[in-house]
């Protein structure tokens, strides 16, 4: 793609490459910046860029280091090993600080939105970070990577928090703090997509994502799984490859990857939904109104307690790993759903930000 002219108004947008969850919330927020006028240039790395350059394949997009993160096969060491990698992420972190400061001038950036890249700011240009995790859970650690991960979010402008700040929020916990210094948003949750009234066409809907290798257990476990539902079956498995392959066995029906438009209609026309725990999910979940089962990422500490928050509070049934069985989506039935979404994002009052003086 051609290099962009250096009068237009360019803003840098960069969502972490963990699963695919911090680039799919990434995409509404593009899809208002065009609207209002801006010019989205996309920065990640690895899968969140393949999935972004899928979704606009018109804009610029440019290639960040990678932070390497990497899920331990067992879910118990799952801690110690982002502790291993942490000089690599950190390493990271320093290469994506160096090329960014490069990029402001090389595309005259007018703003930098950064979903949990931790070097993806710049202090002469208004910089946001977006995260729902203000408190980083880790167990006996958690109030040290809760410190750690805000005074990173101080050297932003702004953080953006995609929920709600009163009750009924999504994030519990995690996305709010008894007291801070930070300069946070509420935006309310996050999602691109639209509820529909379409025909039901699937009985379940399965919808994989994150790293590997926890990404591969779950579908191998799914795979052997659904031969056993009475049911159709649509199986997304999250693996965003150069074509999308579709294969039908039974009563089940493959996918590789799906674009967003394109989960959005399997997702209104699928009775339940069996998937991750992750954020981004669960306000996909909530927008479109659906039941669903929870199976959190083994060793994920956020994930674990969103999924019992919404069992405790009687929205959505969840089982670990290694423990769920098919027979287990039964409990669906005996559950509510996640709370309405009433309020919408005023883009215009958030924009702001990045108009020039």
């Amino acid at each position: 793609m051609t290099k962009l002219k250096t009068n237009t108004n360019n803003i840098l947008v960069a969502p972490l490459n963990w699963g695919l969850g911090h680039a799919t919330r990434c995409i509404p927020i593009i899809r208002e910046l065009e609207k209002n006028g801006y010019i989205p240039i996309l920065a990640t790395d690895g899968v969140a860029l393949q999935l972004l350059q899928k979704e606009f394949p018109h804009l610029q997009s440019l290639e960040l280091p990678s932070y390497e993160i990497e899920y331990a096969k067992e879910g118990t060491d799952f801690k110690w090993k982002l502790i291993k990698n942490s000089p690599k992420m950190i390493h990271a972190i320093f290469k994506e600080k160096k090329v960014v400061k490069k990029w402001i001038a090389e595309y005259n950036l007018q703003g930098i939105i950064s979903d949990n890249r931790l070097g993806v700011y710049c202090k002469k240009v208004p910089s946001v970070f977006i995260t729902h995790q203000l408190n980083v859970l880790s167990g006996k650690t958690t109030w040290i990577s809760s410190k750690l991960h805000q005074h990173f979010i101080k050297k932003f402008d702004e953080c953006w928090v995609p929920d709600f700040q009163e009750s009924g929020n999504l994030s519990g916990k995690l996305g709010h703090l008894k007291n801070s210094s930070l300069h946070l948003k509420y935006l309310g949750p996050l999602s691109g997509l639209e509820k529909k009234d379409l025909l039901i066409k699937f009985d379940l809907m399965v919808l994989l994502s994150g790293p590997e290798p926890q990404r591969t257990y779950l579908e191998e476990k799914l795979t052997t799984e659904v031969q056993n539902y009475n049911g159709k079956v649509l199986f997304i498995k999250g693996k965003v490859e150069a074509n999308q392959k579709r294969e039908v066995k039974r009563n089940v029906t493959y996918y590789n990857f799906m674009t967003s438009k394109e989960i959005e209609t399997a997702l209104n026309e699928s009775e339940i939904v069996l998937c991750r725990s992750g954020y981004s999910t669960i306000m996909d979940l909530a927008k479109l109104e659906k039941k669903a089962f929870f199976i959190p990422t083994p060793g994920q500490y956020e994930q674990e307690y969103l999924a019992k928050r919404f069992k405790r509070n009687c929205n959505i049934p969840y089982a670990k790993q290694d423990d769920f069985i098919i027979e287990n989506l039964l409990e669906v039935k005996l559950y509510g759903s996640l709370p309405k979404l009433k309020r919408e994002i005023n883009w215009k009052q958030l924009l702001v930000l990045f108009e020039r003086e």
